[in-house]
């Protein structure tokens, strides 16, 4: 049952967690804006529209700078939970009375624990539903840029193939297909001079094609519109598919990262391999960093508050340096993905653990 200083304790945590997550959104957002600002006005367009391409280029953004923000904004609003109720000198007759110091920030790790399961949610639920306006440009707003397309198998084997792609249409040019034996009889080229791509019906339309009149009736996937176009039905390889970076699998889902590394024919398989295996170790992660950061707060009780906020600042560089350490030392090779991922853990559990096992009762 939840104790007065417990409901304390708890809307002490979400009003600092609210103006931490204020406060780092809005500076991120003012930084950012001011550092890359003639990306959006240098097209000569009316204030009200840029205005408007900045308010939604930001908005689409807010979850990817969330889940960057998103361990440090709940360390944050523990500290400042439990630097406030010492500077309150709320915590001595609360020991006093026999109150374990564990028990008494109970509720602010708990919230801590709430709000990282909130950043999964975010990471896997939100974060892949808007990736295409993530991978949007900030001075290319309608996709009338060209962008470089790449070359992707479908699972029957067949080879497609683009050199330049406008988001804008859904078009690429110089589209390329190679259909194998298997499914053609005999190995089979085919080039178009452009192709689009119609969602509803999961297939290429591709027109200007060379050779205008092959024979395809035997061939299920491929469909003769008329001289010189026809109609590629497709499973996995669709526009974006097509013109995705190489860091694309950054904004996908766990899910779709596992499904991703069961084709053989995928590429960056060490870096797609450590980002999985850092997905599972990312809850276990936020809340080491939480233990870590409390225990350096309660540890001295009689420390300045400001000298206790940058010795768990100090901390909390170190910790993100061997993560970030870790993962580049897996995207080379240099570690197994495994390894790599949980290494952090390996080395600041136990930390964590006597730090906080030390902190004064």
């Amino acid at each position: 049952m939840l104790k007065l200083i417990d409901r304390q304790m708890i809307r002490g945590y979400f009003k600092s967690y609210t103006v931490c997550l204020s406060s780092l959104l809005s500076l991120y957002v003012v930084v950012d804006l001011f550092t890359n600002l003639d990306d959006f006005t240098h097209r000569g367009q009316k204030l009200s529209e840029t205005i408007q391409h900045i308010v939604t280029y930001y908005g689409y953004k807010i979850p990817s700078i969330f889940d960057k923000l998103c361990e440090v904004i709940a360390l944050l609003a523990g500290m400042f939970t439990v630097a406030w109720m010492q500077r309150n000198n709320e915590q001595i007759p609360l020991l006093s009375a026999g109150v374990s110091t564990r028990r008494i920030v109970a509720p602010v790790l708990g919230c801590a624990c709430v709000m990282l399961s909130l950043a999964g949610l975010n990471q896997e639920l939100l974060i892949p539903r808007v990736a295409d306006h993530l991978s949007q440009e900030r001075d290319d707003p309608s996709g009338a840029r060209e962008v470089t397309a790449r070359s992707h198998y479908e699972p029957n084997n067949i080879h497609i193939e683009a050199d330049k792609a406008l988001r804008k249409g859904r078009k690429v040019k110089d589209f390329r297909v190679t259909i194998p034996e298997t499914l053609a009889g005999q190995l089979l080229h085919l080039t178009a001079r452009e192709a689009y791509y119609v969602p509803e019906q999961k297939a290429w339309v591709m027109v200007g094609t060379r050779p205008a009149d092959a024979e395809v009736d035997k061939i299920d996937v491929l469909e003769k519109l008329d001289t010189g176009r026809y109609l590629l039905h497709v499973r996995e390889v669709d526009f974006d598919a097509l013109t995705r970076n190489p860091n694309w699998f950054l904004l996908s889902s766990t899910r779709q990262l596992f499904d991703e590394l069961q084709k053989p024919e995928s590429t960056r398989l060490s870096a797609m391999a450590v980002l999985f295996h850092m997905r599972l170790t990312r809850p276990i992660l936020g809340i080491l960093l939480v233990f870590l950061g409390l225990s350096v707060i309660l540890r001295d009780q009689n420390r300045n508050t400001i000298i206790s906020s940058g010795m768990c600042l100090v901390l909390c560089g170190l910790f993100f340096g061997v993560q970030y350490s870790c993962k580049l030392l897996g995207d080379n090779d240099y570690l197994p993905p495994a390894l790599a991922a949980w290494a952090p853990v390996l080395c600041f559990g136990p930390l964590a653990v006597a730090m906080f096992d030390a902190v004064h009762t």
